[in-house]
């Protein structure tokens, strides 16, 4: 077949895409966020001596929802664009980093494992900013879509090692007490 695809079969098709990758890309993250109990309900995460820069716990709810569904429009836009160069690498590394992602809660949160969750957030940060640079490659404004996330990304990289350095004795601790502290 060599006829090429009106624009109404080309926004349909975009349409579908979009319908699947949003939601599914947003109910991963809350599946990940869920099964490894994130948040402050967590008691050992409840006990750890907060950063100044900690956030309301309100705040990662909301910012992970946007970012997620300015993920799947990134993503959406970058695998309707058949026949671009750099699409096939560009949506392996976006499964890549996705899955880094995904991986950080269960690590940090049900492991307990702070070490090993900065580093994962340190290979995340690469993997988006090479996520990045290939969505650029296939559509400039899927990346630019990119650039929220991959300053949240900078800053959860930031908190992190702020836990870590406020909380050196936690990192593989499963004895939890109760109450939250923040540094000031």
């Amino acid at each position: 077949m060599t006829e090429l695809a009106s624009q109404r079969q080309l926004r349909a098709a975009f349409l579908r895409w979009l319908l699947v990758l949003v939601p599914g890309i947003l109910l991963l993250g809350f599946l990940s966020g869920s099964l490894a109990n994130s948040g402050p309900r967590n008691l050992w995460f409840a006990d750890l001596v907060k950063p100044v820069a900690y956030p309301p716990p309100a705040t990662f709810g909301i910012v992970w929802t946007a970012l997620y569904v300015l993920m799947g429009l990134a993503l959406t836009m970058v695998i309707t664009s058949w026949g671009a160069r750099w699409r096939k690498a560009a949506i392996i590394i976006f499964a890549v980093q996705l899955l880094l992602n995904l991986a950080w809660s269960p690590l940090f949160f049900a492991a307990h494992r702070i070490t090993a969750a900065l580093v994962l957030l340190v290979v995340l940060d690469v993997a988006v900013l090479v996520c990045a640079v290939l969505f650029a490659r296939v559509r400039p404004l899927a990346a630019a879509l990119l650039v929220p996330y991959l300053a949240w990304a900078l800053f959860a990289t930031l908190l992190n090692w702020q836990i870590l350095s406020l909380n050196p004795d936690a990192d593989g601790q499963f004895d939890s007490g109760v109450g939250v502290r923040i540094q000031l």
